[in-house]
């Protein structure tokens, strides 16, 4: 299958460009930073794998990106939405550039790169929201992670309206809501706390559920969470 997966530099994006190309699925990977994708195609030799150096608050997508895409892909089968930016500010303390860059790579980059690819969806293509358990409402909030948890949680509200405007088609759209996972992106927002999930085994599980889950789900917003901070 061919796999679009955006924020693959590290953590959970990267361990699931890996995995990915492990089982022989094709993958395009989209990150800021070029460094870590060359290592990893140094590492994993595959003809399966392409990567772009492509900023998400770019304007560019039809001009940059798509043509890349295009080029690889003749359809594209599954596109992860793995993108993040955390910033762990007090409320008092925000800037609206602050707001700006967290709404633009959680939710607006969604947004675009669901716009942009349209055209390239396959039949039965999955799109696959990344949000977060501080998204959920009702669920635990934490101090100076406001418009990090309000922009997962718009994240969800847009995989919904997803499913609404694909209904008449067979695409499908599904948000997993992520728990503590060990990543750097946790460590920022929660130093010293131990996760009891590796990048590594919640990539396995969204992996398989971004092969397969979108035959029992569509437009939900699925909590995989042991623990939250």
């Amino acid at each position: 299958m061919n796999i679009v997966i955006t924020g693959a530099s590290r953590g959970i994006g990267y361990e699931l460009v890996r995995k990915f190309i492990r089982q022989k699925h094709h993958v395009i990977a989209i990150a800021r930073s070029l460094h870590p994708m060359q290592q990893l195609a140094e590492e994993l030799d595959s003809a399966y794998f392409s990567f772009i150096g492509f900023d998400l608050l770019g304007v560019d997508y039809g001009k940059e990106l798509l043509p890349f895409v295009k080029e690889r892909f003749h359809k594209v089968d599954v596109l992860i939405n793995n993108a993040g930016l955390l910033i762990n500010k007090p409320l008092a303390e925000l800037s609206d550039l602050d707001f700006d860059l967290v709404f633009g790579t959680n939710v607006k980059s969604a947004f675009k790169l669901v716009r942009t690819f349209l055209p390239l969806f396959s039949e039965h293509a999955h799109i696959v929201n990344i949000s977060s358990m501080g998204g959920v409402q009702g669920s635990a909030k934490f101090p100076g992670l406001s418009i990090y948890s309000a922009a997962k949680g718009a994240l969800a509200v847009f995989t919904e309206c997803l499913a609404e405007e694909f209904t008449t088609g067979n695409i499908k759209a599904n948000a997993l809501a992520i728990g503590a996972v060990q990543t750097e992106m946790l460590a920022e927002a929660f130093p010293g706390y131990k996760a009891p999930l590796t990048a590594g085994e919640m990539a396995e599980f969204i992996m398989d559920f971004a092969l397969n889950g979108h035959r029992y789900f569509n437009g939900k917003i699925l909590p995989v969470s042991l623990s939250t901070p």
